[in-house]
């Protein structure tokens, strides 16, 4: 197969909906699509991957959407790898990568109207970059109104899953959980699938932003991983999380700048406080952490229990 790079709304909606009708002999197929910014590497090929062995007709989108974005330079200096991402895509079965520029996304300027992320939103990520979440959403709710095709999707299913999939990866922990909460409070008719975090052989989580890590940097961010890990072994053990000496173990990373590392709810996200230092840690929870490591902002996670 060849993954076809379309650039418009109307020529993907109709590419996919023209694929899906050869695929199913016109009986209505199942569709999944792969939201991301680019710069890809094989955590969305694990999301691709996914998505493709689970459904006929498979979009991958690859926008780098500007409203999640509080500062220009930042934007300007996330990569652009177009190429690469297509090539990648097609090596994961992908039927079509949706990559369009900023006018087709936005073609009357930024979006007066928007999504917001409410107080979820406002906690971790959101705390430190004001506004993401919102900007984050809106591209999403975009994406998943832009990505199903008019025609050829099977009616649900009778346990009620969606004939329409959308594929997230559990790296990014808080957007996954508030995907899931827009999805549920706007009765979009699309099942969120979240995938795995994907990890280097040492630990560390794939992120774009990995490509601008020293050496020294990249040993010093292994810190991140050993955190999340050994909160894990704690809670498999039942025992007191004691999230203070963590805190600690990473603070004593050289060029490590902790910014939070928490344990929380894994739907709600809200703070499981009484879990976090002297009692023994019981039922489910998810770590998050975000740092500083040199120039390079990291974030992480790992279910608990």
């Amino acid at each position: 197969m060849s993954t076809t790079l379309c650039t418009s709304i109307a020529e993907l909606k109709a590419a996919a909906a023209a694929l899906l009708a050869q695929r199913t002999a016109g009986k209505g197929g199942t569709l999944g699509l792969v939201p991301t910014m680019g710069a890809l590497h094989s955590g969305h090929a694990e999301l691709a991957t996914t998505a493709a062995a689970e459904n006929d007709v498979v979009i991958a989108t690859v926008f780098v959407n500007p409203l999640q974005f509080g500062d220009a330079t930042d934007l300007a200096r996330y990569p652009r790898t177009t190429q690469a991402d297509l090539e990648l895509l097609d090596q994961a079965g992908v039927d079509f990568m949706f990559a369009p520029p900023v006018e087709e996304m936005y073609p009357h300027g930024e979006p007066l109207i928007r999504v917001t992320a409410g107080t979820m939103g406002e906690l971790y990520e959101g705390a430190s970059r004001p506004g993401h979440f919102d900007g984050a959403l809106t591209v999403v709710a975009k994406l998943l109104h832009l990505g199903r095709p008019e025609t050829g999707l099977a009616a649900p299913a009778a346990d009620g899953r969606s004939a329409y999939r959308a594929y997230f990866g559990q790296k990014d922990a808080q957007q996954l959980a508030l995907v899931r909460k827009m999805v549920a409070d706007l009765n979009f008719p699309v099942d969120i699938v979240g995938v795995p975090t994907v990890r280097d052989a040492d630990g560390l989580a794939l992120s774009s932003r990995n490509r601008f890590l020293s050496t020294q940097e990249r040993e010093s961010a292994l810190v991140l991983s050993r955190a999340l890990r050994l909160l894990q072994r704690r809670a498999d053990a039942r025992e007191p999380l004691d999230i203070v000496s963590v805190q600690d173990l990473v603070n004593s990373a050289p060029g490590v700048e902790l910014d939070y590392l928490e344990v929380v709810d894994p739907v709600t996200l809200a703070v499981r406080a009484e879990n976090c230092q002297d009692t023994p840690f019981t039922g489910q929870a998810l770590a998050l952490i975000a740092a500083k490591v040199g120039p390079v902002r990291l974030i992480d996670n790992m279910p608990l229990g």
